[in-house]
């Protein structure tokens, strides 16, 4: 299964992932006005892979003035229906069909990794403004959750992918895995969570590209037996999720 078909397989999904996956904690855009040196207010921003306008909502309620670039019909058709005020653009990272020198701030939540970092970082820089930055940023594994790193390791193994190592990766490595060694980079975290239902954290894991590209029989079961596995530890079925925010923060010279 090739990158693209992973990428595109979110709009067989849009409404799944609008509904269930987790947002941004308020710290997060803290942060980026901090290694930025400037506020979201009044910010000419750019969301790219904006999905279904998750983090473009919150960017808007920060004071940027926002616009979101997304490949996807679907993603794009229910984005239209949740955020009717913000403009979208039809393109992708590899491709921005922004101006050049035309914005403060571009922005990639969860989405940078789809990109073609040869093509997508001179795409950045032509047209961020002198100053302007790139901030990338992705919810990842609170590996230090015990019932969170099992069920990671479960998923990997259901879907048959690497999963990721638990040790954290120096900024080095965070640098040289998002493509952007040749700039000036900056890096923080942050930890939060969210109660959600049982069946909110179910839609939310299956919402996953590596779950939207395999038959649905074998995603039922899947989910079948951890529906199993989380009603003995969530007897409730109130699920807290914990999620560390991975923050990285590219300005353009």
């Amino acid at each position: 299964m090739t990158a693209s078909s992973r990428a595109h397989s979110f709009n067989a999904a849009a409404d799944q992932y609008a509904a269930s996956r987790p947002s941004y904690p308020p710290e997060l855009f803290d942060h980026i006005e901090q290694l930025t040196s400037r506020p979201l207010t009044r910010a000419r921003a750019a969301d790219i892979g904006a999905g279904t306008g998750i983090a473009t909502a919150l960017l808007r309620e920060r004071g940027a003035e926002v616009i979101a670039v997304e490949p996807g019909d679907a993603m794009a058709a229910t984005f239209h229906i949740l955020l009717p005020d913000v403009p979208i653009i039809r393109g992708d990272g590899n491709a921005l069909p922004l101006a050049d020198s035309s914005h403060d701030l571009i922005t990639y939540a969860q989405s940078w990794q789809w990109t073609d970092t040869s093509r997508s970082v001179p795409e950045a820089l032509r047209v961020l403004r002198p100053g302007g930055a790139l901030a990338i940023w992705w919810n990842t594994t609170a590996f230090d959750v015990p019932w969170i790193r099992e069920q990671h390791q479960r998923i990997a193994h259901h879907c048959q992918v690497k999963p990721t190592s638990p040790a954290r990766p120096d900024d080095s490595d965070a640098i040289r895995l998002a493509g952007l060694s040749g700039l000036r980079v900056a890096r923080h975290q942050v930890r939060w969570s969210r109660v959600v239902s049982l069946d909110t954290h179910l839609a939310n894991i299956s919402s996953r590209s590596a779950f939207l590209v395999l038959a649905e029989s074998d995603t039922r079961a899947f989910l079948s037996e951890e529906r199993g596995r989380l009603r003995e530890r969530f007897p409730n079925e109130a699920v807290e999720e914990t999620y560390v925010v991975d923050l990285l923060v590219a300005t353009r010279p």
